[in-house]
């Protein structure tokens, strides 16, 4: 099977966008077979995914979760998982136990973030990771892929966007083989990073997160988690389909539709689709792209 930078690589060269669909996994003591179901689901949609990506609880808090369903994934569906790792507040122990549970597992391709802190974790000191790029050379001396997170609209808790580059100009020198972008909701925010981006001589692939807006209480939810732009036009969507949830979910599905179409046609070379765990959204789109992104 190949590596996930070996999928990405070579779908660039080809000149076709690498799509990728992401899940979360059930938080400890929810149902796990509803996710599992819905990750079969989404790998065999066609066109049928890159890989998918199975995120990682704050605090590691699904972790174990997340390697099950990775590589139920694999084993399953024979589509390649991306197995989100944080580092945040987790020793050097906890970090190589992680990387030792996916290997056995037959992961060999990880998301390496920061993360987030829980603030009741158990192990209350700063861990032996202060950032992502701190645990990239570990993860590919081990031989894993390895990609990382990017932010078109600057990370939150940098104080410029200047800094912000600078910052992931570490963890790509550190070793990252591709990025995933955070969710965003008008491309040039996107077109204006890459450009930035390749300003500082950096070819990595980029893959642009796409989130699709089907409910307003998901709006509310993605404004306080990732504090993105919303453009006029999709808080004048949500506003005027606020009584409807089915011509919400619909305007959603077509104003991802519209930026997936926008990205491919100025050459963006991987689109990452947020699902929510929810294969029905995915298909709707993805039957609106299916010439779109098999054309050379």
């Amino acid at each position: 099977m190949k590596s996930v930078a070996e999928t990405i690589e070579s779908k660039t060269r080809q000149e076709k966008p690498v799509l990728s669909f992401e899940i979360f996994p059930p938080k400890p003591g929810a149902p796990f077979e509803p996710v599992r179901a819905a990750a079969l689901e989404l790998a065999s949609l066609s066109p049928r995914p890159d890989f998918i990506s199975v995120t990682y609880g704050a605090g590691g808090s699904t972790k174990v979760n997340t390697v099950e369903i990775a590589a139920g994934i694999q084993k399953d569906s024979k589509v390649p998982a991306l197995a989100h790792l944080t580092c945040a507040g987790a020793s050097r122990e906890g970090i190589e136990e992680a990387a030792d549970a996916m290997e056995k597992a037959g992961i060999r391709s990880v998301l390496a973030l920061r993360g987030d802190r829980q603030a009741d974790a158990a192990d209350s000191g700063p861990g032996d990771f202060a950032h992502a790029s701190d645990i990239v050379p570990y993860l590919k001396r081990r031989g894993f892929s390895v990609g990382g997170a990017c932010y078109p609209e600057g990370h939150p808790e940098a104080p410029d966007r200047i800094t912000d580059l600078d910052n992931l100009m570490r963890k790509i020198e550190a070793g990252c083989d591709f990025l995933t972008t955070q969710m965003f909701f008008e491309n040039d925010m996107l077109y204006t990073f890459l450009y930035r981006l390749r300003s500082r001589n950096a070819s990595i692939p980029v893959l642009a997160g796409i989130m699709p807006v089907v409910s307003v209480s998901q709006i509310s939810r993605m404004l306080k988690l990732s504090n993105a732009f919303m453009p006029r036009r999709l808080l004048a969507l949500a506003d005027r389909f606020r009584a409807s949830p089915a011509a919400l979910r619909q305007a959603g599905i077509a104003y991802a539709t519209e930026q997936i179409i926008d990205l491919v046609s100025n050459g963006v070379t991987g689109i990452h689709l947020y699902t929510m765990n929810k294969p029905d959204v995915a298909r709707a789109i993805l039957s609106n792209l299916s010439e779109i992104l098999s054309a050379e």
